[in-house]
Formats: structure tokens, C-alpha cells, sequence
């Protein structure tokens, strides 16, 4: 099966981890778990490890979620967490709740509204959401939840409602973004990362025509086609997708929205589904949007070769990307043409954390670590010799093709002592063991 929050950047996002003795930990459960080292237990009492883990995906049905085979295993290791005498803090960085990976055909909300959607969740995931309170309601660890592009319209109130005593790190006045510095460090952010994607970030300019506050972005809908795709197998499309030339006398816009054709073409084409291109199949009922919507609303067309590129859902959303980048709380402006063209690469989101951090004079980021990707990682980046990290939690879906999944980060912060470092390790949790990926360091 694939992964389509990879594709395009919004589902985009993505090696080969070879388990080696010095890197692969199992983890023997004694009658006493707290007293077998392990990467969440290092044989003292001092609570000082911040985890990072993102991208769960958990929906409110469970026969097209992303997340179920995993589950076991999540709730498994949030046990361990929970039983540690060493973390400090464990941060969910995004794509908690899915709101967006539903077939286009169902209506996401079955005619009630977010919080019963939300509960829905919760009951669907019983476990998973037991684990979690347990270890909020213990009080030992802080669990702090940030927003992602799947959870964009969740709000505080309904997060509350299934996660009573949550910490949540919001933008002020921002629905759907956030950032998080543990307490003490505030060279370390933690966020998404889907503020920099063309795709996924929220939108609160297109469309307020048609609904109204909304800040659903173009990748709600190719999300709910994605989710489709992958319910009905399909292999072919029923239509064959017009083809759209550059418009050579219609200037940068035109020029930009060509970009954002071709992107989607691909991706149509890639994802086919059992639908006729005109039919009004995906059903919307959320964030300001009542109508039902076919393909042909979401993909620019022509009606002449070479004329006039024109688009009916987020018509101007090539000319738009700055005013979004500015209401996005977006430090270090990006063009648009970078925006669409890697809307739908990994490399294109990771670029981020170096030049909206470590490349940026007003920031004091030395650890950035990112999700949306899927792709878990850590990347070093230098400024001036001053070396910086850059790490992705990854994903827990059950099927991330070629990588790992059941990912998670683990920051252990730097002692007093002149000649300790922070230390950023990457591990993942398959097979119920906590293998080592990767690890690096710094000193503040």
C-alpha cells in the first residue's frame, strides 16, 4: 500500500535502517521495567528526556485509518514510557487526529460535528487514548500536543475533550499551527512542519467566497481522493485528464499556475480513482465548506491550447502564497514558484528548518525537529562553523513504504558539565524493540 501523505509534499514525505549490535536494543520487560537500561531508562532517577513522536493518524473508523496493525506496539511503548523514571516530557508533534485520510465519498462528521468526531476517535482507539491519559493523569511526564496539517481544524476544546490535562503549544490566534520549546531550552523547537508546504498549510484566503473562515488547504482535497484511491483499489481512471500547455503570454501568474497543474496531474494520474472527473464525489460538511466537489474543481484547465490557465477552487492561489506565508507566521519569506515546485519533496520541508532557523540572524534554534514527512531523520547543517541539527520523528502508520515506521525522537539535554552534550537520537519500535537509527550531538 502506499503512503500518500508522501505524494506531493502533503502526503509526501519518506534508509534503509540495517539492525546491527550496537544499534539494535531490545527491550526485556522484568518485574521491575525501571531497573533494565534502555533508551528510556538510564539507570537513574533523574527526569530528563524529552520524546518526540508524530504522525499516529488515528481516524474515527477504523477499516481505512492509517494506524491499526501499529497499535499494539504504540500503546505498548507508551507503557514503557510511562514506566521510565527518566522522561521528562513526550511531545506529539502533529497528525494526531486525522481528519483529512476519509474516502471522498463519506461525510467525515456523519452529520454531527467536530467533537463528536473527536470522540469517535477516542472510542475507536480506546487503547491508544488510555495509554496516553494514564500517563498525563500520573502527572510525571508532560505530554504536549502540537497541531498538523490532518488535525489543521482540530480545535483546543476538542483535543481537551479526549485528552483532559494536555499541554498544547498553539500560535496565538492560529487555528492549525503551533511550535514547541521544552521548558529550559529554548535552543530546541519542535513543530510539524506543514506551515511550509504549498499544500498543507493553512489557507484562510482562497475560497472564503464559497466557505466562509475556512483554512483548508488544496491538500484536504487531495487527501480525501488519496484515501479513495486506496478504498477502491482502482488501478485506472475512468477519464483521461486534459492536457494543459504553458501560457506564454500570461506571465509569472500563468507561469505559476502551470506549476501547480502539472503537480496535480501527476498525482492524479498516479491515484486513480472510480469516479468520472465531473462528478461531485467528495463530500465536504467541515471548516465552512457544505458543497460536494469533483476533481475537475481542483485541477487547472484550458479551453484553448496555450490560452488562458484557469481554475474554479482556490482560483488565485499562485498569487496568494506570500499573504499566506505572512498570516502563517512564516519568518524567512519563500517564493512561490520554490513553494509549488517542492510542494512535493521531503528535501523541500527539511530545507526549511535551515532557512527559517539556523540560517536566520533572528533566531536562536540550534535543534529543530520537524514531522509531516514520514521520513525519520537527523541532518547537520552549519552556519558560520556552528554546527546545528536538524532531526524528523517520522511516522507510526502501519505502512510507510521503503522506511521504517513506529518512529520516535529522544532529546537527552546536555549537563553542566563543559564537556556534555545534547544528544538527539532516532530510534524506531518495530518488532516491539527500540532500534537505533542514527544519533548526533551538540553543546549549546
Amino acid at each position: 500500500m502506499k503512503n500518500y501523505k508522501l505524494i506531493l509534499g502533503l502526503l509526501m514525505f519518506f534508509g534503509l535502517t540495517i539492525c546491527m549490535l550496537t544499534s539494535c536494543e531490545e527491550d526485556i520487560i522484568p518485574d521491575d521495567p525501571s531497573t533494565v537500561i534502555t533508551p528510556l531508562n538510564n539507570g537513574t532517577k533523574i527526569r530528563n528526556l524529552i520524546i518526540v513522536m508524530s504522525d499516529i493518524h488515528l481516524g474515527a473508523v477504523a477499516s481505512y485509518q492509517e494506524t491499526n496493525a501499529n497499535q499494539t506496539a504504540l500503546v505498548h511503548f507508551l507503557q514503557k514510557v510511562r514506566t521510565s523514571p527518566n522522561v521528562k516530557e513526550l511531545v506529539i508533534a502533529g497528525d494526531f487526529f486525522d481528519e483529512w485520510f476519509v474516502p471522498g465519498n463519506i461525510d467525515t462528521y456523519q452529520g454531527a460535528d467536530q467533537a463528536n468526531f473527536i470522540q469517535r476517535i477516542a472510542i475507536t482507539n480506546q487503547s491508544v487514548f488510555n495509554a496516553f491519559n494514564n500517563i498525563i493523569q500520573d502527572g510525571k511526564i508532560q505530554v504536549t500536543y502540537v497541531p498538523g496539517n490532518h488535525d489543521l481544524t482540530v480545535t483546543e476544546a476538542n483535543v481537551n475533550l479526549v485528552l483532559p490535562g494536555i499541554n498544547q503549544s498553539r500560535d496565538a490566534g492560529k487555528l492549525g499551527l503551533g511550535s514547541y520549546s521544552p521548558e529550559n531550552y529554548p535552543e530546541i523547537v519542535i513543530e510539524h512542519g506543514h506551515r511550509y508546504n504549498f499544500f498543507c498549510a493553512p489557507d484562510p484566503i482562497s475560497n472564503q467566497d464559497i466557505a466562509s473562515g475556512t483554512i483548508l488547504p488544496p491538500g484536504y482535497f487531495f487527501t480525501r481522493i488519496a484515501a479513495m484511491h486506496i478504498v477502491q483499489g482502482c488501478e485506472q481512471n475512468i477519464d483521461t485528464l486534459p492536457f494543459v500547455t504553458v501560457n506564454g503570454s500570461g506571465g509569472p501568474s500563468q507561469s505559476l499556475l502551470y506549476k501547480y497543474w502539472y503537480i496535480w496531474a501527476w498525482a492524479i494520474n498516479e491515484l486513480p480513482v472510480n469516479q468520472h472527473f465531473n462528478d461531485d464525489f467528495i463530500v465536504t460538511n467541515l471548516n465552512g465548506f457544505t458543497g460536494s466537489y469533483s476533481i475537475n474543481d481542483l485541477i487547472p484547465y484550458q479551453t484553448t491550447s496555450g490560452g488562458t490557465i484557469q481554475l474554479n477552487l482556490y482560483n488565485g492561489i499562485q498569487d496568494n502564497w506570500e499573504s499566506r506565508c505572512n498570516q502563517n507566521n512564516i519568518n524567512v519569506p519563500i517564493s512561490s514558484e520554490y513553494a509549488i515546485v517542492y510542494a512535493n519533496s521531503s528535501n523541500g520541508t527539511d530545507t526549511m528548518a535551515h532557512w527559517q532557523y539556523f540560517n536566520n540572524p533572528s533566531s536562536n534554534k540550534r535543534i529543530v525537529i520537524f514531522g509531516h514527512t514520514h521520513e525519520a531523520k537527523i541532518k547537520e547543517y552549519y552556519i558560520s562553523g556552528q554546527k546545528n541539527l536538524y532531526a524528523n520523528s517520522g511516522t507510526w502508520i502501519d505502512h510507510n513504504p521503503d522506511k521504517t515506521t513506529m518512529n520516535f525522537i529522544i532529546v537527552t539535554p546536555q549537563g553542566s558539565d563543559p564537556s556534555s552534550s545534547t544528544f538527539v537520537r532516532l530510534y524506531n519500535f518495530e518488532d516491539e524493540k527500540m532500534t537505533k537509527m542514527d544519533e548526533n550531538s551538540l553543546r549549546f
